[in-house]
């Protein structure tokens, strides 16, 4: 079977030159690619369910793809693993846990003992991250015997997802570059130290209180690749293992499809794997709305974000990234539920009022097949309280520490790296400078400012479109002429532009565009026509997609549509790093409001007819007969689609009413377990809208003594119309 899920061609990752090697799930051949993990492999052939949970047959796939939860266990050669972290090998036999044959009687194996081995270091750094490279990097400068582990097969952690470009300080921390390229960078600096030592694959167990640290190191090298189990005792601990994300209890919320974010990039700019068609976004912070426009570059249709605040709690210019793009966000709402059987076919959200509590009659139901949810982060702090209750030596960095940004986690790292130094009696400073840089880039995001568009009619200038004061400043940096400037010392600051017409001027080079991470600078060109002047937009799906000629919407920053106009060129730079800038020519009066393109197709909020909200089995569907929601699913989901076989069965609709009340809520159940209506055999009508006694046809009235029908005898027992 040829897998039908890869991402074969994208705007920023290079295509998977990856060979491929073969493995069989439930007895049937695959093809993987050497050295995905097992979740790829299934997920690149379309295989999102890896079994059921022993207590109530519930679907389990994956959820954080990061191997925080279980719910991807598979039998792998005989062995459980976790198959968002375990590499597939070639001849690897891979089946679901359940119905395993019982366990071997004991003492029918043999086992013996060994010495484990214990690695002495001056500096144990447990995560490969943005933080630990960063703090390696400074110790391996002073030359101290460090060990850096990380449990998955490469460094970099996070960044090693982000195809976005970094905001926060060019200087310090590579604003302006992508974290995929941060991640090579960082991890290149750190494998040239001599005294920094790494352990891919190894994932850090337990500290124990005589101070030694836990490590199961993964054999990947041979067929018969097993773990070993180390100790490592270090003078020193630095703990950078970032954070796990929360979840959201809702109706439907542990479904195949339902994954969190990380999960999501991980699959998708990691092992270039589609796992979405339409997509649905719970949480407006950063990592939601990143998360939505990588799923744009991968070509994931992103139906909508959802987030429970009046206003989301990332940038804003991520919002309004996704906003051009035609993505609607709903703010104020929250997710009532995600339906399906064994996979999301739909989500269900709600508005909510001040209190957070859902207003009646504003569900509404959107098809997707994947709900991503970003909803926020816990630091992975354990490590560091274990080690401070057994009077180690420790520090933390990034995530672990506090949330924050991937370029805050980096300088934190680095002044982890000079406190442990430091405490291992190395004369190093930190300055104050560092400390303040890092309470910087921790800051949450600052006030949006009303939008002030520049004067100038002539000549060439940059437009800026970001109004909210975050740590950003690589614009300032690339103009050649230094015409853009951020005033002030703090650069969470507004960026300016200070060219003159006749002396010092912009030369319309447009790096300051290709270099901005929230997309956020237009450049405008009234050299040649100051009433028709020409606007450059960067953009970053694909030159694939675009040609001159092609008709494409303008948009403000927050998405309102401006107008249609032809696309009148397209320069795609290789030293932009993929990022497109493309020019459209437009009237003077809009000129400085273009803040971007959208092709005509990019809009997926496809609502459908009828609000999905998951009924509880217990609840009461047909009220005459006391059917409850869950009798009936039991049978949608053995296969029954017809309403008429599911009164014969359950004599739901059976009663007095006729239907009136529980057929709409049958359909209801229906469209939760994704089965469309048009599969479902519509219940036939009962003839009569309320019920009546078949006297009443044969002319018999009551006996109240006004009128007797004589050519029918009056009864006691008189037939009631039912569905006969």
């Amino acid at each position: 079977m040829q897998a039908s899920h890869r991402i074969d061609s994208h705007p920023i990752l290079p295509a998977d030159t990856r060979g491929a090697i073969e493995f069989t799930w439930c007895g049937e051949t695959f093809a993987a690619r050497c050295g995905e993990t097992i979740a790829a492999a299934l997920f690149a052939h379309g295989i999102h369910i890896f079994g059921h949970h022993p207590k109530d047959g519930a679907p389990q796939g994956i959820f954080c793809a990061n191997g925080q939860c279980a719910q991807c266990m598979v039998l792998a050669n005989g062995r459980p693993v976790k198959a968002c972290m375990t590499q597939v090998r070639s001849g690897m036999r891979v089946m679901p846990i359940e119905g395993l044959s019982q366990l071997p009687e004991p003492g029918t194996h043999r086992y013996t003992s060994q010495q484990i081995p214990v690695t002495d270091v001056q500096v144990l750094i447990i995560g490969g991250g943005p933080a630990g490279l960063s703090a390696a990097g400074e110790l391996g400068q002073q030359g101290l015997t460090t060990l850096l582990i990380d449990d998955k097969d490469r460094l970099g952690g996070k960044l090693v997802l982000q195809t976005h470009r970094f905001f926060g300080s060019i200087e310090a921390v590579h604003a302006g570059t992508r974290g995929i390229d941060i991640a090579r960078c960082l991890s290149d600096k750190v494998r040239a130290q001599a005294s920094v030592e790494i352990w891919l694959n190894a994932t850090a167990l337990a500290v124990f209180s005589d101070g030694l640290v836990g490590v199961l190191c993964s054999d990947l090298t041979s067929e018969t690749a097993g773990e070993t189990y180390r100790l490592v005792k270090p003078a020193v601990l630095i703990v950078a293992t970032g954070a796990r994300e929360r979840a959201l209890v809702f109706p439907g919320n542990t479904l195949p499809g339902v994954y969190g974010a990380g999960a999501f990039q991980t699959m998708v700019n990691r092992d270039l794997v589609r796992v979405a068609r339409k997509l649905f976004i719970v949480g407006g912070g950063n990592v939601g709305l990143i998360a939505g426009y990588h799923a744009l570059q991968a070509g994931i249709e992103v139906v909508g974000l959802v987030e429970a605040l009046p206003h989301c709690g990332g940038y804003k210019v991520h919002a309004d990234k996704l906003a051009r793009l035609g993505v609607p966000i709903y703010t104020s709402h929250t997710v009532a539920s995600a339906n399906g059987t064994d996979h999301v076919s739909s989500i269900t959200i709600a508005q909510i009022d001040s209190g957070f509590t859902v207003v009646p009659g504003t569900e509404r139901t959107f098809a997707c097949d994947t709900v991503l949810i970003a909803v926020g982060l816990s630091p992975v702090d354990e490590f560091t309280a274990k080690a401070k209750a057994f009077g180690m030596t420790v520090f933390d960095a990034g995530d672990a520490q506090a949330i924050a940004e991937a370029s805050a986690a980096m300088f934190t790292g680095r002044i982890a790296g000079r406190e442990a130094a430091q405490a291992l009696g190395r004369p190093v400073g930190i300055p104050d400078e560092w400390h303040q840089m890092a309470d910087v880039l921790k800051s949450h995001p600052g006030a949006v400012l009303p939008r002030t568009q520049p004067t100038r009619q002539t000549g060439v200038f940059p437009v800026f479109h970001c109004t909210q004061e975050i740590p950003c400043n690589p614009c300032t940096a690339v103009c050649p002429n230094r015409l853009i400037s951020i005033p002030g010392d703090d650069i969470r600051g507004l960026p300016v532009f200070t060219g003159v017409p006749g002396g010092t001027d912009c030369v319309g080079c447009g790096k300051c565009l290709a270099i901005c991470p929230g997309l956020a600078i237009t450049l405008v060109d009234a050299r040649k026509d100051q009433a028709l002047p020409t606007v450059s937009v960067a953009y970053e799906l694909g030159a694939q997609l675009l040609q001159v000629g092609d008709v494409v919407t303008i948009l403000d920053t927050e998405g309102s549509i401006l107008g249609e106009t032809p696309i009148t060129g397209i320069q795609d730079n290789s030293r932009r790093d993929h990022t497109v800038i493309v020019q459209v020519q437009v009237p003077a009066a809009v000129a400085k409001s273009v803040a971007g393109i959208r092709l005509p197709r990019r809009r997926w909020d496809t609502q459908m007819p009828h609000a999905v909200e998951a009924l509880p089995d217990d609840a009461i569907v047909c009220r005459c007969e006391r059917v409850t929601a869950g009798e009936i699913r039991s049978w949608i989901r053995r296969g029954y689609g017809d309403l008429n076989e599911l009164k014969a069965i359950t004599r739901a609709g059976m009663g007095a009413c006729g239907g009136k009340t529980c057929t709409a809520l049958i359909e209801r159940l229906f469209r939760e377990e994704g089965i469309p209506m048009d599969e479902v055999t519509e219940g036939t009508h009962r003839p009569l809208f309320v019920e009546a006694p078949l006297s009443a046809f044969a002319g018999t009235l009551e006996d109240d003594g006004t009128r007797e029908d004589a050519a029918m005898p009056e009864t006691s027992d008189r037939p009631e119309m039912n569905d006969g």
